[in-house]
């Protein structure tokens, strides 16, 4: 029983739906390791225990008589606290919000409870889900289960500290610029950032999303294992109409080249040797595994990243300053304040003119993907960075801000990317990053497979 909440998803659901497992004892296990571990990491900031346990009921009494619970049967997930769940404060780390609870689950919620999956509580995000950092005066500090001194990523850093920690199997997270991908690398997790319009996204609490977040922002897993990834895709990729945006695509389109493309230094970023030496060895393994790797540049990422600030900062000064005057979080403040001064004016020319471009660089890049239908580059041209090293000085801000250039560059085409955890450098998580065509989450879990038959599982950090 103690070492359940070590089990993946897939063996989780296995044993449940084989009755060598109960949901409530699968779900209680978790319950108890959220008790023990979360008041060290502060990942879990609401506590969904009471509907987690009579959801397993219910599915135990589906199986008793002989009812399907769906393929994520009593998988233990938790939701991020910046998308809607019914009875739950939709809070996106603010005081300002933490009375704002939602009426209605939003898409990516109720999909995963269709597939069976159990809720288990949600988790911190930083004050307006902006850095990849995790810490906002409502719910605090989330540290890293793996490492405390470095940041757990952010803004799903809560998520995957969670994942890390064993507290759950898989965890809902979102990505703007890198909010998914970056905590799955910081705390040694896979993490998948979908094609836009591959999961639907609606929070009914909050006004509309501006243009920026509704092409570049989306929900995606993040898990120990890839077959993980590739099962929490599948519930929560199913469709609803409440998105306007949501694409219904297959989620295997058929037969692909085995060939990839390596890019050590995107656009000249600078990259650390260790990050590198991870690159390097991803391409080694790909080779072995039969794909036919060659380092090539890749089409523009820093103009990508440009369009993604001017978006962002755009929406931000247009929807949210008053908030983030009202809210006055520090952190929150001083990065704004350094984003705003390098993104520069953003007008209204600015905007269309960034627009415009991010069509033509959608198809330089589906254009190279059709050549090389993978990717691998950095999650970020660092380690892990130390916890709260982004808001020490303008200085730091911006060595990180630089070292992000992949997590920010490429929302702005809409593709699917996925973090996949290779190991360990300096006492530190380490990974690569996996880039596909739009819809192509398939290529990425065939590559992302290949890389972990090669590598030691993440497993659950020992607190």
């Amino acid at each position: 029983m103690t070492d359940i909440f070590r089990f993946s998803a897939a063996k989780i659901a296995h044993a449940v739906r084989s009755k060598s497992l109960s949901a409530v004892d699968v779900t209680q296990a978790h319950i108890d390791r959220m008790d023990q571990v979360n008041p060290a990491i502060n990942a879990v900031v609401q506590d969904g225990r009471d509907e987690a346990m009579a959801a397993a009921r219910r599915i135990d009494a589906q199986i008793a008589q002989g009812e399907d619970p769906g393929p994520m049967a009593v998988v233990p997930f938790t939701t991020k606290v910046n998308v809607d769940q019914a009875g739950f404060a939709t809070t996106n780390g603010l005081t300002i919000l933490k009375n704002s609870l939602a009426s209605q689950d939003s898409p990516v919620v109720a999909n995963i409870r269709k597939a069976g999956g159990v809720i288990i509580g949600r988790t911190n995000t930083p004050a307006f889900s902006l850095r990849w950092f995790t810490n906002n005066k409502l719910h605090g500090q989330t540290l890293n289960p793996r490492n405390r001194d470095i940041t757990p990523g952010g803004s799903s850093g809560g998520a995957a500290a969670a994942v890390a920690a064993g507290i759950c199997a898989v965890a809902h997270g979102t990505d703007i610029a890198g909010s998914v991908r970056y905590p799955a690398y910081a705390c040694g997790l896979h993490g998948l950032r979908p094609t836009m319009g591959r999961i639907p996204a609606y929070n009914a609490s909050g006004a509309e999303r501006f243009v920026g977040a509704q092409l570049m922002a989306v929900s995606g897993p993040i898990a120990r294992t890839i077959e993980d990834i590739r099962l929490s895709l599948h519930a929560m990729s199913a469709a609803d109409v409440l998105d306007p945006w949501y694409t219904p695509a297959p989620l295997n389109s058929g037969a692909f080249k085995k060939r990839a493309a390596l890019a050590v230094e995107p656009d000249g970023m600078h990259v650390d040797p260790s990050v590198k030496e991870a690159l390097s060895n991803a391409a080694r393994v790909l080779e072995a595994a039969g794909w036919d790797v060659e380092e090539v540049p890749c089409p523009p990422m820093r103009e990508a990243a440009q369009i993604n600030a001017t978006l962002w900062m755009a929406e931000t000064k247009f929807a949210a300053i008053e908030m983030m005057q009202r809210e006055a979080d520090p952190d929150a403040q001083f990065v704004f304040e350094i984003m705003s001064r390098e993104t520069g004016v953003v007008d209204l020319d600015r905007v269309m003119v960034a627009l415009q471009r991010r069509a033509t660089l959608v198809r330089e890049w589906e254009v190279f993907l059709q050549t090389h239908p993978v990717l691998i580059c950095p999650v970020s041209g660092e380690l892990p960075f130390d916890q709260q090293s982004d808001v020490r000085s303008e200085a730091d801000f911006l060595r990180i801000y630089e070292a992000q250039l992949t997590q920010r560059g490429l929302p702005v085409m809409g593709l699917p990317a996925l973090a996949v955890a290779t190991g360990t450098a300096d006492g530190k998580p380490v990974g690569v990053q996996l880039v596909a065509g739009r819809f192509r989450e398939d290529v990425l879990i065939a590559a992302g497979s290949d890389l972990e038959a090669a590598s030691s599982l993440p497993q659950v950090a020992d607190i």
